[in-house]
């Protein structure tokens, strides 16, 4: 049992909520939802690509980080002898391979995205973790694949919605940069930097939800979405210590469901907004089981 929860504990399932979240978004962008007469298999096959792919980076993190860990957070399943470091690269590995499999079963393009997103997650992993001006745009990278990832449900709504990346790029570009002072303590100058990168993703969403002319309903997800994140960047910025900190990274974190609801409804499909938004509290009681960061 404890080894079962170590493995858990591995993948973080909190976040990995997250990850779904941000393929349905993308899949409401490109207009999937739309048509009366939905196919669910390529739902499905898509999310669990994305399980896999966002598993796969996470572990491997750890695998990573175990000699930091072992320092850092020796509660952690790898340097406390939970999980060895061998199986636990197997498993990351293992659940890349799904990532990339289930892709290939729906398309090329699909197939293609999960490649690019698992060769991100393992160059943020092994070499642009500890950059401060690389690693936090590589990890948002991940995140900007994983919602074309979605996008490519209908491979032809790539090209014309790829720039919209750039908005979860800019935003997990953020909470990576707080996320530096979890364990020691963070700068004030950083913390306001991420809290006008939070503004400018706020923007991005709304101005695309008022060009769709849908900003009132996306306005039911964007503003609980602000006050989930504004509220502990505020205390953190107050003090800037490595609690506040931890609290400010998960509730960034758990926001991004919040996030995906407002590009659901900013895209007309409130439906989908409302199931994306049910994650949400799911995510919320793993994470109080799980670690979060």
């Amino acid at each position: 049992m404890n080894k079962l929860i170590g493995y858990l504990r591995l993948m973080r399932p909190a976040n990995v909520v997250t990850a779904v979240a941000d393929v349905l978004a993308g899949m409401a962008i490109a207009g999937y939802f739309i048509d009366q007469n939905i196919q669910f298999l390529p739902v499905i096959l898509l999310s669990i690509s994305t399980i896999g792919l966002y598993s796969g980076g996470i572990i491997l993190n750890d695998v990573f980080d175990a000699e930091l860990d072992a320092k850092e957070r020796p509660e952690r399943p790898i340097p406390s002898g939970v999980v060895s470091k061998k199986a636990a690269t197997i498993f990351g590995g293992i659940f890349f391979f799904i990532g990339i499999f289930t892709a290939g079963l729906y398309s090329t393009n699909a197939q293609y995205l999960a490649v690019a997103i698992m060769v991100c997650c393992l160059v943020y992993d092994r070499f642009l973790k500890h950059n401060a001006i690389f690693g936090p745009i590589n990890m948002g990278l991940c995140r900007g694949l994983n919602l074309l990832l979605g996008v490519s449900i209908i491979p032809s709504e790539i090209q014309h919605w790829w720039f919209l990346a750039v908005v979860p790029i800019v935003y997990i570009g953020a909470i990576t940069m707080i996320s530096r002072g979890e364990v020691h303590g963070g700068s004030k100058k950083t913390l306001y930097f991420a809290a006008v990168l939070y503004l400018i993703v706020i923007g991005a969403i709304s101005t695309i939800a008022q060009i769709n002319n849908n900003l009132l309903p996306s306005l039911i997800f964007i503003v609980p979405f602000a006050l989930m994140i504004f509220t502990p960047l505020i205390i953190a910025i107050q003090e800037p210590v490595g609690k506040y900190i931890g609290k400010a990274v998960k509730s960034g974190v758990i926001a991004l469901i919040l996030m995906n609801a407002a590009w659901a409804a900013a895209f007309g499909v409130l439906n989908v907004a409302i199931f994306i938004v049910i994650l949400l509290p799911v995510s919320i009681l793993l994470g109080k089981a799980f670690a979060v960061t």
